[in-house]
């Protein structure tokens, strides 16, 4: 007998208890791609059809959506590919709560309209004093896009050629400009800018001065940049991108710019990232002169650039809440890495994977200070492992060197380590 002949009609499948309850949580287009998935492998000789149900079942996805979790292993601790920041729990708490209805723009004592996320504000300007005002929008572009068209369409932004930047997925900081109708009035060299270039180029038509912190790269040897405090003295609005989204300085990355200090040596304003060294959801800070913010938060271009409800309810959460597993990672403990990573090479070996505890470098990521390396331990393994991993539940990516796979401590959770154990075993054979 064919058994590709007798495929399950649809609907008796579906009718299974088991796919019934997946229906309800899943919605019925997931469950119903999972079905037919089933009777295709049926048609094509790979599955009896007695078994599709259970089949189905398998396949079914743990969420109605399709990301899936991923645990990071490749020693970057902001991956921009992996999602930048994960959220701490309590961020992904108070995400979840802000689910359904919520007081995002009223206020329950009153009865009335209310400032939207306004508890998040509160916490951003509370977490940077120097600030007199804050905004949020839904990323740093966004930020830098609004504040370029509020103070400079139709006018100049004065810039160093040095802080041309390219931002990834190929977009760069003078087309972004360019979009808002401001002109760019280019000052300095590559690599070495002064204030006399400045001041040569700042006049009436400048919108403001533009310093940005250079991403993924730095340039090294012959250069010279000017400081945001020799900045503040041309008489014009100075913004400032700092782009990694640190609110105060951090000891173990002294070459990276924070907002509070920004502020203080004279900035205007200030653009950062919420989802890099914060620690946060994807969102654009803006920080500085109460008039100046308060022009670009009343501008018509802000209200398609917002964040909705989640976003302010996992920022306030960041700012609020406990250290987030950014910081945690960043400031993990050498030693302790290293003992994370020969626990887990030993019940490897013991189980018979070709497995060793290496010393291993980590990096920030998500353009945060580059060049800069921080102490950490991995698991060497086999590289024919790495596909296998990245392909199983739940997904783990690490990082291939030298024809071996690491798997890379400072970016992981201890609490996870088991899980890491257990998939490793699983695709060793």
């Amino acid at each position: 007998m064919n058994s590709r002949r007798h495929v399950p009609r649809t609907d008796v499948v579906l009718a299974d208890p088991r796919l019934v309850a997946a229906e309800e949580r899943l919605g019925r287009t997931v469950v119903k791609d999972a079905v037919a998935q089933a009777q295709r492998r049926v048609r094509q000789g790979g599955l009896d059809p007695e078994e599709v149900a259970d089949a189905a079942v398998a396949a079914l996805p743990p969420y109605a959506a399709s990301l899936r979790a991923v645990i990071n292993m490749t020693g970057v601790l902001v991956h921009t590919n992996l999602g930048r920041a994960p959220l701490s729990a309590a961020a992904t708490e108070a995400a979840v709560a802000a689910a359904g209805f919520t007081d995002v723009e009223f206020d329950l004592t009153t009865g009335a309209r209310a400032r939207r996320g306004r508890g998040a504000m509160e916490a951003l300007a509370r977490a940077v004093p120097a600030a007199e005002d804050v905004h949020v929008v839904n990323n740093n572009a966004a930020a830098l896009v609004l504040v370029a068209t509020v103070l400079a369409a139709g006018r100049e932004i004065v810039i160093s050629r040095g802080e041309l930047v390219e931002i990834g997925d190929g977009f760069r900081i003078p087309d972004l400009l360019v979009s808002t109708g401001a002109r760019l009035r280019e000052v300095g060299a590559t690599n070495r800018t002064s204030y006399a270039d400045y001041l040569a180029a700042v006049g009436p038509e400048t919108g403001f001065v533009l310093k940005v912190h250079p991403s993924n790269f730095r340039v090294e040897g012959f250069t010279g940049s000017v400081e945001i405090a020799a900045l503040s003295a041309l008489g014009v609005p100075v913004v400032a991108d700092i782009g990694s989204g640190l609110l105060a300085r951090e000891s173990l990355l002294p070459g990276e710019p924070d907002a509070a200090s920004t502020l203080k040596a004279g900035a205007d304003l200030v653009t950062a990232s919420g989802d890099k060294l914060l620690g946060g959801p994807q969102a654009g800070l803006l920080l500085g002169r109460r008039d100046l913010v308060e022009r670009c938060r009343r501008h018509p271009l802000a209200r398609a650039l917002r964040v909705d409800k989640l976003t302010l309810a996992a920022l306030e959460a960041t700012l609020r809440g406990p250290v987030a597993p950014v910081q945690e990672a960043l400031h993990a403990d050498p030693g302790t890495l290293r003992d994370r990573a020969e626990a887990l090479a030993a019940k490897l070996v013991a189980a018979g994977v070709e497995a060793r505890a290496v010393a291993s470098e980590a990096t920030v990521g998500g353009g945060g200070a580059p060049g800069v390396t921080l102490t950490s331990a991995a698991v060497s393994l086999p590289e024919r492992l790495a596909a296998p991993l990245r392909t199983g539940a739940p997904p783990i990516v690490g990082r291939v060197e030298r024809g071996r796979l690491l798997l890379d401590l400072r970016s992981v959770p201890a609490g996870l380590d088991g899980d890491v154990l257990r998939a490793v075993l699983g695709v060793s054979g």
